[in-house]
Formats: structure tokens, sequence, C-alpha cells
């Protein structure tokens, strides 16, 4: 029995060794072909810029990046001198994060490498030396933990807390950093201009509420800013896929076309379709040119006929609701964050383009079970993916499986060529990993959709998330237990072959802990071979070599459509979430095996400088962001590398618990990193991510936000048109084809041809054949239409006709002049500090400077007053400005006015239950005098007529801000029109008007006041009474500003 099991014997034996020429070969090979590559990619860069560097022709605005030279390494340079901030203006936030984050990884671990290398290695390297046999030993097993015992553990235990402080460190600087960078991207003014960056998105709406009504019931009734429009999403039952359907016809038509009129069409056969059949029996034939025409025409027909009726059909559960700011949406969804507010879910909305509609109107309840469903999915996939991790472990341990003799070929192969037996037991493993793990990605993507993602941003993080478990656990956790489980049994069948009794066995297996700790370190051989694998792979990214072929492939032997050819060239989407997993996965094994195996982390530092360099080129030349989301991918990729230091410190513990055993003291000191790890992780949380989740506008941002008008964005359709499905208003494929095919194709139609004049600048140029229109597109304008293409990555400025801004309205309409402290939509010079931002009011503003105003100030701190009444679901400005004296013409308030704001009295609490709607509550108790400021608020409510000369009224068409003098000779005191002891405000004749030094005072108490709405002017001279409407209907949806008076 014992020579049987002398295989065995001889393969664990052969297991203890790390197999340094396997390494090397892998190394050098590596290397080499990084290399080769390298200087390809320099030879064809500048004969291929349409795949190179597609972003110089494709950009939007004036973002386009840097010139780059022609020359050999021309390319350098730019990456060299182009810093964050010109990077975060031209590649966006995400693709910046990115860059940070790979400058996160490979300063620590070049902090790791330069720790663990200049310290453990040489400790290690003497003690084997001194303490092992040189039979027990090799050139790499001498440079790790495996063989180590005593007092040395200490160095090792020390090493790994200073890796915890370096790590730690690191991700507090740039998270701090990212932070920043987040909060600059919520000011930009690309962001401000954003119609979604107002919009908050409300989902799993309960049937009871699924209207305009119900949705302004779910932001609660006394919200401090109501919304400017209101949409309810409407079922559109099969007109996406109708919308696919018709889209890929004309792909199929287009390639039919392309092909039968390349080169002619005498003496062709007609191109003929198989209709029905099974494996092409029984199918029937006919004429694709006049099927795909008939097709054509009955789909664009029926797309049109359901987009004319979708107003009909029922509501969704979900529902969109804009604000007139950015700060009030992100207040909104700042208070409702982890709560359901009648039990629906309310978050700031995300892009349009980012949306995953299929998943908006998904149940909780089917959200569940899909979820626990693609749980199940993963479980199957992780067990199937044993079967490759078997081989790769057989091959990545190919000396022992050699030396057990059940495959001979193996040893006459190492007999006869050590060195082709070396590179393929380099080689071959990592490779076999590495396809298999191409697939993976997009399986994980196809769960996420599953199991109801609603975003592709939300999508990205869950394929992070998974990805990086699946890796973890599979090929790192997994992969190890199989080289541990194997040797164990290894070591209890060389027992049983010796014949040793039960008793000796058993007390062998005190000696089993010690060789599990050795299997998985001996493990590290495979990782040492995989990091210069992961190194070329970023290379050959760079080269994209199979991108160049397969394009050149398909125009040569496949034809090419107009179609094709526009997005060919265009800018591919750059994969965060794969790059991300994969970039985690690598920072995972290097962490994990840093004080085990110092050369790990010296493998892994290498990779990461080496994709800086090469992704920061891809970033800025080849590759988009498919959609902006501002860097969010940061917190969830932060969390996987603190995980991974976790997940070293555990094998830390794991490895001097199996050496010195569980109940020594060094196995205590190995713990508190971990301690320290959580510590840290509960601080992060707490400082960071309010800050990163939402936009805290300070004082003078609030004084100084953008107020768009509710005329905007309800006349307009603003938000049903922003935030409705894709399928309802996006542009049908039109087929097109070359324009010197055109006169074919005509004969083709008989003739058939008409002229397309619809007066719509999308038919220029087009012809219809048959009844079907007919894109010719000239061989000039076969690459995609840079114009076009900034059009389509660009956000268009949907706000700017709603805006109330003077550039709306003509110079002698302007409210302001160009040099007056008071613009409009500004609120002029503070005098006094605000509330806290929590409690800021609807207006976003305040003037109080008097003692009794201080005092108000104060109380309305403690709660963000509700705004005034207003029509549900529509948000009015001229409710939440402050008031301003009217013409002499206009009428006076009325007696019965609704009062602006509630008193503090009222009590606004945040409903408890997960039902109720988004109350706001004051941020503390209100104070003792709140009674008394009650009384003076009523008080100051009462209606007192103001009467002012019109041409002294900054609202009044026949003010002039130009003149020191108004043109009557009648002038009006301030300081008296604004007394609220006074019940009507006589002029001073010859007086000047001067401000008074308490206007601000007054007209902070005039906020209060009931507002007074003017009546129609009279039509300027050669005006009509339509144009004086309509200047009237600006004027009264435009936020006004304080009164302004020439001095």
């Amino acid at each position: 029995m014992s020579t049987s099991l002398q295989p065995f014997q001889d393969a664990y034996e052969a297991g203890r060794t790390l197999a340094p020429a396997a390494v090397g070969t892998q190394v050098l090979l590596m290397s080499a072909i990084s290399l080769v590559t390298l200087v390809l990619f320099n030879l064809l860069r500048p004969r291929n810029k349409i795949i190179y560097e597609p972003k110089v022709k494709y950009h939007v605005g004036n973002k386009a990046p840097p010139t780059v030279r022609d020359t050999f390494c021309g390319w350098l340079p730019p990456l060299i001198h182009t810093k964050e901030p010109e990077l975060l203006d031209k590649i966006g936030l995400d693709a910046v994060a990115f860059l940070r984050f790979l400058r996160l990884m490979r300063q620590i671990f070049a902090a790791v490498a330069i720790l663990v290398c200049g310290s453990l290695i040489p400790i290690d390297y003497l003690y084997n030396k001194a303490h092992v046999k040189a039979s027990k030993r090799d050139a790499l097993s001498m440079l790790t933990i495996r063989d180590v015992k005593g007092e040395r553990l200490y160095a090792h235990m020390a090493a790994s807390y200073l890796i915890c402080f370096i790590v730690l460190g690191f991700v507090y600087l740039h998270g701090r950093a990212m932070v920043k960078l987040r909060n600059d991207f919520f000011r930009s003014p690309e962001y401000m201009k954003s119609f979604y960056a107002r919009t908050i998105s409300i989902t799993h709406i309960p049937k009871r509420l699924q209207q305009d009504a119900g949705l302004s019931d779910i932001l609660g009734k006394n919200a401090p800013y109501h919304p400017t429009s209101l949409h309810i999403g409407r079922a559109v039952g099969d007109l996406p896929q109708l919308v696919e359907y018709h889209n890929e016809t004309v792909r199929q038509f287009e390639a039919v076309l392309v092909k039968y009129l390349k080169g002619g069409v005498h003496n062709k056969p007609r191109p003929t379709v198989s209709l029905g059949g099974f494996f092409g029996m029984g199918a029937v034939r006919k004429d694709a040119i006049e099927y795909y025409t008939a097709k054509l025409k009955k789909t664009e027909a029926a797309v049109e006929e359901y987009r004319a009726r979708i107003d009909a059909r029922r509501p969704e559960n979900y529902g969109f609701a804009s604000y007139a700011a950015v700060p009030y949406a992100h207040f909104i969804a700042k208070h409702a964050a982890g709560r359901s507010p009648r039990g629906a879910t309310v978050t700031l909305a995300p892009n349009p383009k980012d949306i995953i509609w299929t998943n908006m109107n998904k149940t909780k309840q089917a959200i569940g079970v899909k979820r626990m469903i693609g749980y199940a999915w993963l479980t199957v996939i992780c067990f199937l993916s044993l079967i490759p991790l078997l081989l790769v472990a057989a091959l990545a341990n190919m000396d022992a499986v050699t030396t057990a003799g059940y495959l001979p070929f193996l040893e006459k192969w190492l007999g006869k060529s050590a060195v082709s037996f070396a590179i393929f037991s380099g080689v071959v493993p990592p490779a076999i990993s590495g396809i298999f793990t191409i697939f993976l990605p997009r399986i994980m993507r196809w769960l996420g959709r599953f199991q109801g993602a609603q975003t592709h941003a939300r999508l990205d993080r869950a394929v992070v998330g998974q990805y990086f478990a699946f890796l973890v656990i599979s090929q790192l956790v997994v992969f190890t237990l199989i080289g541990v489980v194997i040797n164990s049994v290894t070591e209890l069948v060389e027992q049983i072959g010796k014949h040793a009794s039960s008793r000796v066995i058993l007390a062998n297996l005190d000696k089993l802990p010690g060789r599990v700790s050795k299997t998985y370190i001996n493990t590290s051989t495979y990782w040492l071979k995989f990091f210069p694998l992961r190194g070329f792979l970023v290379v050959f990214d760079l080269a994209q070599i199979i991108n160049l072929v397969w394009i050149s492939f398909k125009t040569k032997f496949l034809g090419r459509t107009p179609r094709d050819v526009r997005e060919w060239t265009k800018p591919p989407r750059f994969q965060y979430a794969i790059y991300y997993s994969n970039l985690l996965f690598m920072c995972a094994v290097g962490l994990v095996f840093a004080p085990l195996v110092p050369l790990v982390a010296l493998a892994a530092a290498v990779v990461f400088w080496i994709s800086s360099w090469v992704y920061k080129y891809q970033l800025m030349f080849v590759f988009v962001t498919k959609v902006e989301t501002g860097g969010r991918l940061w917190n969830v990729v932060v969390n996987r590398v603190l995980f991974s230091l976790f997940l070293m410190q555990c094998l830390m513990v794991l490895t001097v618990g199996l050496t010195v055993g569980f109940r020594s003291v060094k196995l205590v000191i190995a713990f508190p990193p971990i301690i320290l790890l959580l510590i840290f992780k509960l601080y992060i949380d707490r400082k960071f991510n309010k800050n990163f989740y939402f936009y805290l506008p300070n004082e003078e941002e609030l004084r100084t936000a953008r107020v768009h008008s509710s005329r905007g964005d309800t006349v307009k359709h603003k938000l049903e048109n922003r935030f409705g499905h894709p399928a309802l208003h996006a542009e049908l494929f039109t087929p097109m084809v070359h324009a010197d095919q055109m006169q074919l194709l005509k004969q083709v139609y008989g003739g058939k041809v008409e002229e397309v004049d619809d007066g719509k600048e999308a038919g220029k140029g087009m012809e219809l054949l048959d009844g079907l229109r007919i894109q010719p597109i000239q061989q000039c304008d076969l690459q995609y239409d840079p114009v076009l293409y900034s059009r389509d990555r660009g956000e268009y400025d949907y706000d700017r006709y709603s805006i109330a801004s003077s550039t709306l309205l003509s110079p002698s309409l302007s409210m302001a002049t160009p040099n007056s402290p008071y613009k409009i939509n500004s609120h002029g010079p503070a005098t006094l500090s605000y509330a806290p931002q929590s409690n800021y009011y609807a207006d976003g503003q305040s003037f109080m400077s008097s003692s009794s105003g201080d005092a108000m100030r104060q109380s309305m701190a403690m709660s963000p007053s509700p705004a005034p009444t207003q029509t549900p679901g529509y948000f009015d400005p001229r409710l939440s400005a402050i008031s301003v004296p009217p013409p002499m013409h206009m009428r006076t308030l009325s007696q019965s006015q609704a009062q602006p704001f509630p008193s503090p009295s009222s009590q606004h609490t945040r409903a408890s239950s997960a039902g109720g709607s988004i109350n706001y509550r004051p941020m503390s108790a209100v104070s003792q005098e709140s009674a008394r400021l009650t009384q003076f608020r009523e008080s100051m409510l009462a209606p007192r007529p103001i009467i002012m000369p019109e041409e002294q009224h900054p609202m009044s068409p026949y003010y002039e801000e130009s003149s020191v003098l108004p043109r009557t000779s009648s002038n009006v005191n301030p300081a008296s029109m604004y007394s609220p002891d006074s019940v009507q405000a006589m002029p001073v004749p010859g007086q000047i008007p001067m401000p008074s030094p308490n206007v601000a005072s007054q007209a902070s108490l005039l906020a209060l006041r009931p507002h007074v709405y003017p009546m129609q002017h009279p039509p300027l001279p050669g005006q009509s009474q339509r144009q004086a409407q309509d200047v009237e209907e600006v004027l009264r949806d435009t936020t006004p500003s304080p009164p302004y008076y020439p001095q």
C-alpha cells in the first residue's frame, strides 16, 4: 500500500516548491510581449486616429482633448502635462474619479511595496537561510513567511499595522479630495443648468395616488418648496418593442440594399427573404426590397398611431416632480432619504438617458422575487465555476501533478524541454482564468437588470459589488481552499500509507494547521504569474489590436452601411463596472498577500502604475462616459478597498494562529487593526457621506440661486418631454443609402420618387421612394457628424426659456440695469448672516436688520416655514418673493388675501410611520417668544395701500433706470413709503429718492405682507394689446428683485 501511495507523497513534497522557473518565465515573456505591443501601438496610432484618437474629432463644445503629435511617443507629453482640473472639465467627474482611484491604488501599493520589500524580504531571507534546510526551500519561498517562526513573526504583524495605517491614510486624503470634487460638480454651471438636477423621482407609488395630485400629497403639503410641475408616468405598452422592431427592420433593410446595390444592379437577381419554415424547410421566399418597404411603412404608421393615443392610457407607479431651483430638489430628497412617504420612494431624479425604463414600473414585491431568483442564478454560476477552477488549480501546480506520475507524458515533456514546460505552466493557468472571466461581467449585468435596477448607474454599482464578490470568493477563497483540501487529504493518506494507528494519526493532526498555512502561501505562485498577464492585457487594451482587425475585416468583406460607418467612428463607451471590478480584485490579492508574500505587492504596484498611464490616455482620447453621474461609484469602490484590508488582517490573524496557536499572545496583537478599520469606516461615513450625496449650498449660493418660473415648466411641458418614456418621442430610424447608389435605387423602385418637403430640418435631403423615406448620405458625411454628436452627448439647455433672466427681455423691458446690484434672480447684498442651511426658506433670502427683524429671523431659523398656499403641484414665484410697491394705477390688496406664511405656533412634525407623507418639523423647539413674534407678524400682515409714482416703479414699462431723476416732479420718500405704521405714504415734492438706512429691514417685513398683483399696463406707443399682455405675463412669471433706486 505504501508503494501505491508513493505518488501522493512525492506530489506533496513537490507542492512545497513555488516553481520559481515558471514565475520567472511568465514575467519575462509577458514583459517582452508588452514591449512589442507598445511599439506596435506607436506605429499604428498616427495612421488610425479614428481608432486611437476619436475624441479629437468627436467632443462636446470646447472639451477637445489636447493636441497630440504624430511622433513615436507623441502621446506621452499630454499625459504628463494635463492635470486634474483640466481633466475635470474635458472628460467629466466619472473619468476623473476613476483616474483618482488608480492614483490611490498606485500610491498605496508603492508605499506598501517599499515597506514590505525593504523590511520583510531581508528578514525572511536571513531566517530561511539560517533555519530551513536547502532541500526544503527555493528562491521564492525564502522571501515569504511560509517557514518563518518565533520572534520574526512580530515583524510581519508590525508590517500589517503599517499597511493598515498607509491604506487608511490614503483613503482619507483621497476621500476628502473626492468630496470636494463632488461639491464642485454640484456647483458647476453644467449641472446647475441641467433640468434633471432640480427634479425628484418618485417610484413605487400606491395605486390610489397615481395621479398628479397624489404626487403632491406624497411630497407633503407643508414642504418648504413646492414643485413647479408634476408628471405621472403613463403605460406605454408594446410601444418600446414596436420602436425597436422598426429600427431593427431598418438595419436589415439597409444591409440588403448595400449588398444589392454594390457594383450596380444589372444582371443581378433581386434579393429575397425567407419567411417561416423550420431550419429553411417550408419557408416562403419573398422579394426582400418589397417586403421591407411594406413592413417599414406599416410599423411607422403603427408607432405614430400608438403615440397619438398614449395620453388615454393608465398611469404607472412612478412619476417626477421638478422644482424651481437645484437646492430645493436636493433639500426635498435629503429629507426623504431613508423614508417611504405614503409607501413611495423619493430620490433625486437621474439623468433621463440613464434610466432603464423597463424597470421603472416594477413593484417592490416583483423586485424582491426577481432578486431572489437572481441570487439563485448567481449561486449556480459560482458552483459551475468550480469546474474551470479545478483545472486552473491543477495547472497552477503542475510540478506536483507531474511528480504524481498519473500523467506520464508530463514527465517526458519535463525531461525533454524544461523551458517549454515552464512557459506552459506559467502562461496557461492565468490565461484560462482570464478567458473564463470575460463573460462574467456581462452575465452579472444581465442579472442586475433582471433584478430591477432602475438606472445604468445603479446597475454599475450592482455589477461592481457582485462581480468583485464573485472574484474574491471563487478565485481567491475557493481557489485557496481547493489547495488546502488537496494537501490535507494528501497528508492523511500519507499517514495511512505508513500503517500508522489512529492514535498516531490524531497525534499528528497538530501539524496540520502549519501545513494548511503553507498551502495557501504556496498559491502565491499563481498570483505571481497572474499579475504579469494583467499588465500585458492593460497594454494590449491600449493597442486595440482586436478592434482594429475586426473593423478592417467588416469593412472589406461584410460591407458597410452608412449607419455602420457612423457607429464605428463614434468614441466607444468606457465600461466602468468591469474595469473597477478587475482593479479591485487586483487590490484584494495584493493586500491579502502583502505581509505574507511581499513580491505580490510589488507586482501589483507595477501593474497599477502601468494602468494609470494607459487608462489616462484612453479616457482622454478614446473612451467617453455614457452618462455622467458625478463619480457616484467612488464610495462603492472605496468600501471594497476597506474590505480587502479587512480580509488581509483576517488572513494575518489566521496565519499567526495556525503557526503559533490560537491561544498565543501574538494572536491578540494581530486584532487591533481590525477594530481600527471598523472605527475608521464609521468615521468617514459620518464625515463625508452627507456632503457626497447631496448639494448643501452656503448662504451666498442660496442668495444667488437660479430660480426658474413655473410657466416654462408647465406651459412648455418640459417635465413630460424630458422624463417621458423615450419611446414616446424618440426619432425613428430612416433608411440610409450611399448617395452614389441613389440613382440605382430609383431604378429598383421603378421611378416612384417624390421630394420630401415637410418643413423640418430632419427631412432635408430625403427622398420618398414608393411612400418610404430614404436618406442619401454623401461620402464626405459617412462618418458621424461631430456637430450632431455634440448635440446628442451634451446636455441641451432646456431651461433657457424658463429661467427668469433679464436676457429674455429686451433692454427696454429689463428689470435691472447692467450696473444694478440687484439683478434678476439675485437678491442683492446680504446685510446679515442667513439661517442654517437646513432651515432656509422657499425664497432663499433674508433682509432683516432691525432688532425685531433679528428676533423674527431667529424664530424662523428654527423651522423651515412652509411656502404660502399655492396651486397643488405648481410653484408660483410670486408667492415666495418680496412684494414690490405697485404703480398708481394698480389696485390695492384685498382684505381676504391669504397669509403667505403660517405662524410659527403651527406644529409641523415629521410622520414617524412609513406610510405618512413627508412633513418638515423644526430643527429645535420654538422659543418662548413665539407667541409675541406671531402677534407681531400678524400685525404686519394687515394690508395697507402703498402709492408710488409709476415712473419710479422698477416693474413699470415706463420706468427709466438710467435717469437719476424721474420724469415727474413728484417723488417719494422711501422711508415714509415703507413705514409699517403709515396707512398711505404721500409724495414729498422735490426730494430725490434715496434708500433709507433700514430699507432692508422694511423690505423683509413686506415679504410677510400679502402680495400685490399688478393689473394690465396700457400698451406702449406702437404696441398692440396682445403684445402688452405678453409683456405683462412675462413680468408676472419672473421673480422680482428688491426695489432699486438710482442715486
